[in-house]
């Protein structure tokens, strides 16, 4: 099973489950508005994970988050958040649940949110943590985890 404990593959999976719950509680019809925002998250999501991961090859180093990374990003959208690729996958879940008229998807969010962090972030920052001790102190101090 750990081929498959990747966070495209979680992203895939919550997405998949607000599909499927967008006809169970309270559905909606998307009106233009809401389906303008689903669209615009998932662009700033997509976006957001494009412009990371190209930080983190101009650095050379992994997106992979079972290997260990070769360097610590801090700057460009790192500076803003410690995680820019799961910040996107989570923008990128909530535009879907959004188009699927789902209230239940947008329920999931913050599930998606805590498996991430239970799965990878964590384990990603003592990676970090151990690596690079006084980079990583300096980061975590003025950068939050998410946003």
């Amino acid at each position: 099973m750990k081929c498959l404990d990747y966070p495209p593959v979680w992203l895939l999976a919550f997405m998949c489950a607000a599909y499927a719950l967008a006809g169970v509680g309270v559905g909606f019809t998307v009106p233009p508005l809401v389906a303008l925002v689903g669209w615009i998250l998932i662009a700033l999501g997509v976006g957001l994970m494009g412009v990371a991961a190209f930080t983190m090859w101009q650095h050379k180093t992994t997106v992979i988050p079972h290997k260990r990374p070769s360097a610590i990003v801090t700057n460009g959208v790192y500076a803003l958040s410690r995680n820019p690729i799961y910040l996107g996958d989570v923008f990128t879940l909530a535009g879907f649940a959004l188009l699927c008229g789902s209230s239940m998807g947008i329920v999931l969010v913050p599930a998606f949110m805590a498996v991430i962090q239970k799965r990878f972030i964590i384990e990603e920052e003592q990676k970090l943590r151990a690596g690079f001790p006084q980079d990583f102190s300096v980061w975590a101090k003025k950068t939050r985890r998410w946003l």
